[in-house]
């Protein structure tokens, strides 16, 4: 059983070195992104942050304090990101020539989403553009297909999956697999539980071929929780490992998250962080990459894990670092894909709660900051200037203290108090 590594580690060729290894650091520290500059010759680096949606939003808050200048690539003037940024470019991301031209005045590229088509970022490289996640990494977060065989290349723990072509190839994996139900995926494409069906006959197995893209069958696996591990991998191979995290989910959406993982196994903890950074490593990711995880127990009731999905950018499981750790996920998001050191992951305080602001029936929350922010004047609210539709994620909240009993009931009662669910 591997043993857990420190909260803060830096990898650093091949080397784990403490974060306050200020020298080593900067030994291998080495070149440097030229900067377009501000008027006046101060430089600092632009970031091109394609796609305006709340993780771009955040992404560019981190970037203030140091002075990046970020320019973005939007979908409409509207966005999230596209409220507050000050370069605001409204164009269609799947357009090679739209991305060039974005692309041009940018010293770095990255991303709040992973949809891009892989061969447009393959162009921007031979351009001469920095792209950070690269496409040889990010296809394996685009594509569940292309991310199950690579992962099962390394040898990380997966669930017993193959791709299937047919409902009657579904039935077949289910008998390979230990009968129905089973869950399909679509390869590309899904995200907070859209594209991704639990089917319990080859009958209801029919719905997912109907987009006509490849579909993914993997087996339901009977798991204990949901687990998130965060590592932060810069481009000359330093990275940072978070806390690992239970993430709750409802009707397959992020409801929850804490930080750290309550009463998780302190060997499996460090196991998670570890696979994590391997999984980095191995396919070259360059900014934030979470691992979602499944946590398991065997017949002996020894714990185990699996990995359910990958992320290669800020992710919902990291949003507690805003306000429970030294630096934020966003922060050292914007440092990797600048190659400056990274900060310190560690928790300030003993447990950090996230809740989501879903919308609801009450689209005026404005008006429950009154009551939010005088019940708990250490609340932190985090909202994304959406318009408020039922079931949409409109911002989030973060508690924190050392009773995590009544962090966790802090942070529900804002969340459900700002969608209307509760009234006092």
């Amino acid at each position: 059983m591997l043993t857990s590594p420190p909260m803060c580690c830096l990898w650093l060729c091949g080397r784990l070195w403490p974060c306050c290894d200020a020298g080593a650091v900067r030994r291998v520290l080495v070149g440097r992104l030229p900067g377009r500059g501000y008027p006046g010759g101060v430089t600092f680096p632009v970031v091109g942050m394609v796609g305006g949606g709340q993780l771009a939003r955040m992404t560019h808050e981190a970037g203030i304090p140091l002075g990046i200048r970020f320019k973005l690539l939007s979908d409409t003037p509207q966005d999230s990101a596209a409220q507050v940024v000050n370069e605001v470019v409204v164009g269609d991301y799947r357009d090679l020539d739209t991305l060039r031209a974005f692309a041009r005045g940018c010293d770095v590229i990255t991303f709040d989403h992973e949809h891009v088509p892989t061969e447009h970022l393959r162009a921007l490289e031979a351009d001469g553009i920095p792209v950070r996640p690269g496409p040889d990494a990010l296809v394996h977060a685009q594509d569940k297909g292309v991310m199950r065989a690579k992962l099962s290349e390394i040898g990380a723990p997966c669930p017993r999956h193959r791709i299937v072509k047919d409902p009657a190839d579904v039935a077949a994996f289910a008998d390979e697999a230990g009968g129905f139900p089973v869950i399909l995926k679509t390869v590309r494409g899904g995200y907070d539980g859209k594209g991704v069906w639990v089917v319990r006959s080859e009958a209801e197995a029919a719905e997912p071929f109907r987009a006509g893209v490849a579909v993914l069958a993997e087996e339901k696996v009977d798991f204990v929780r949901e687990l998130a591990a965060n590592v932060v991998r810069s481009p000359h191979g330093q990275a940072v490992a978070y806390p690992v995290v239970e993430s709750i989910q409802v009707d397959g959406v992020c409801d929850t998250v804490i930080a750290p993982a309550p009463e998780l196994d302190e060997h499996l903890a460090g196991e998670a962080q570890q696979l994590a950074l391997r999984i980095a490593s191995e396919l070259g990711v360059v900014g934030h990459l979470a691992v979602e995880l499944f946590e398991t127990r065997g017949p002996d009731g020894k714990p185990g894990i699996l990995v359910n999905e990958l992320a290669m950018r800020p992710h919902n499981s990291g949003h507690w670092t805003q306000d429970g750790a030294v630096t934020s996920q966003f922060a050292n998001h914007v440092r990797a894909v600048l190659d400056l050191p990274l900060g310190d992951p560690r928790p300030r305080v003993t447990w950090t709660v996230m809740s989501n602001v879903l919308g609801g029936d009450y689209p005026d929350m404005y008006q429950g900051y009154l009551h939010c922010m005088a019940r708990d004047p250490q609340l932190k609210i985090h909202m994304y200037g959406k318009d408020v539709k039922p079931g949409r994620k409109v911002g989030h909240v973060n508690t924190y203290g050392d009773d995590l009993t009544d962090v966790r009931e802090r942070a529900r009662h804002a969340a459900d108090y700002l969608r209307g669910t509760i009234t006092e």
